[in-house]
């Protein structure tokens, strides 16, 4: 946010080039939110299929996917990223597009951290 101060040393209303101007910066920059992506347990998705989900659109090694995996299916869910709001938003909807041209229940969403 700028502040902008003009100073003059006529009060006489006249249109000078004396005027200084004097600029007050005050950062408020802050950090984006970031979101987290869940997958959620089913009865019917094959445990094999969110291993593979895992591996392609998050970039796991098998032993870390099939980790989670099973948190998944112990847990109910599991965190598997978490990104700026376009990125988990992009990751959610190639999830979720993945699972259903699979015929797949598979339920993947995100939330704010």
């Amino acid at each position: 946010m700028s502040q902008i101060i003009a100073m003059s040393d006529k009060d006489d209303g006249s249109d000078d080039s004396d005027v200084s101007v004097v600029l007050k910066t005050r950062p408020k920059t802050k950090k984006p939110p970031l979101y987290k992506v869940l997958i959620l347990n089913d009865d019917y998705t094959p445990m094999e299929f969110v291993v593979h989900v895992l591996e392609k659109f998050f970039g796991m090694s098998h032993q870390q996917s099939f980790e989670l995996m099973l948190t998944v299916h112990k847990k109910g869910m599991a965190v598997v990223g978490v990104y700026s709001h376009e990125i988990a938003e992009t990751k959610v909807t190639q999830v979720m597009d993945f699972a259903r041209r699979h015929q797949h229940p598979l339920q993947c969403t995100m939330e704010k951290e």
